[in-house]
């Protein structure tokens, strides 16, 4: 295939990429930008229900649009079922309990947070929210034990 993506963008182009992002939506919409808030708008939709801010739909769609056409060409385009280590570490039943718990979590703290990561890292942060700084914090310091703790139980086979 054509290869007109390098395998990752160097930091020093993503960063400043991911910065006047979130500058020009606050400059066009006045608004943070922010994935959670375009999945519900677009589970929404998708319900039949009223969506309040149509752009969210458009900019999931096009992450999503954007992630299948990169990896077209790249030529990397491959679907599984496959959870990779962890499913080759974990029994089925262990494995279905663990995704289970893994994305109630996740639910109830993006709630209970107010946003994800998108939302309160590149947005709240940026304006030194002190609610997503904590919010984003918390997500760092979890991420960071719970990796530890699977490497632990898992004999660092994860």
């Amino acid at each position: 295939m054509v290869d007109l993506l390098p395998e990752r963008l160097p930091w020093f182009v993503a960063g400043p990429a991911l910065g006047l992002l979130v500058v020009g939506l606050y400059a066009v919409a006045n608004r943070p930008i922010g994935s959670l808030g375009a999945y519900i708008q677009t589970l929404g939709m998708v319900r039949g229900g009223r969506v309040n801010e149509p752009w969210r739909v458009w900019f999931f769609g096009g992450v999503v649009a954007g992630g299948g056409l990169a990896a077209l060409l790249r030529g990397d385009v491959a679907f599984g079922l496959g959870y990779g280590a962890l499913g080759e570490a974990l029994p089925l039943p262990l494995l279905v309990a663990v995704l289970l718990a893994g994305g109630a979590l996740m639910g109830y703290g993006a709630r209970w947070a107010g946003g994800g990561t998108t939302g309160h890292g590149l947005c709240g942060v940026s304006v030194l929210s002190p609610g997503s700084v904590a919010a984003t914090g918390t997500f760092m310091v979890t991420a960071v034990v719970v990796t530890a703790v699977l490497r632990i139980v898992s004999g660092g086979a994860l």
